[in-house]
């Protein structure tokens, strides 16, 4: 068995074969399923695997995953509409928003659901932070003002991100889910 990962990213795709190493392979595929309007990434990657699963073919099981930052003092906002949210608002007004505020705690959230035409399941990684100026040069989106034990995101090595990240944790909850199904 195959899974296939729906994602344009390469990078997120060779997390995902580490992680699911020995259990089985991941092919990437680009496939520009349906995002739902939802305050919940359960629902939204939930309905994108079984789209994605149907329109692909309905062969061979989907992985499809979202993510979002999820600030304490904004009741979560901007959780899953966090890619809009950066690409108008943008992290530094975020940023500027959260700084009047006694609580900057948040929390990156990956849901993954993996569909293969007889169920859908999903798997939740997070990772608790606060939210701080920017800083750093690496990373994407909001690593810049996402603080995890004294560093931003983007202060972090790839492989240092990586060990600690919110969507390592949901792909290591899978592949246990995964190899148990064996």
């Amino acid at each position: 068995m195959s899974v296939r990962f729906v994602t344009g990213n390469e990078g997120k795709a060779r997390e995902a074969q580490t992680y699911l190493e020995g259990i089985t392979s991941v092919e990437q595929i680009e496939y520009d399923y349906t995002e739902i309007q939802s305050d919940s990434l359960e629902e939204i990657a939930a309905h994108g695997a079984r789209e994605a699963y149907e329109e692909l073919g309905a062969t061979d099981p989907v992985l499809v995953g979202d993510a979002g930052l999820f600030v304490d003092a904004l009741e979560g906002f901007p959780g899953p509409y966090s890619a809009y949210v950066e690409d108008t608002v943008g992290l530094e007004r975020l940023w500027r928003l959260v700084s009047e505020e006694e609580n900057n705690r948040a929390h990156f959230k990956t849901v993954l659901a993996f569909a293969d035409g007889e169920r859908t399941e999903t798997f939740e990684g997070r990772v608790s932070g606060t939210i701080v100026a920017p800083r750093g040069e690496g990373g994407f989106g909001y690593d810049p003002i996402f603080e995890y034990n004294g560093q931003t995101f983007a202060e972090m090595s790839t492989e240092e991100k990586n060990a600690i990240s919110h969507r390592g944790r949901a792909l290591a909850e899978f592949s246990e889910w995964l190899a148990a199904q064996e």
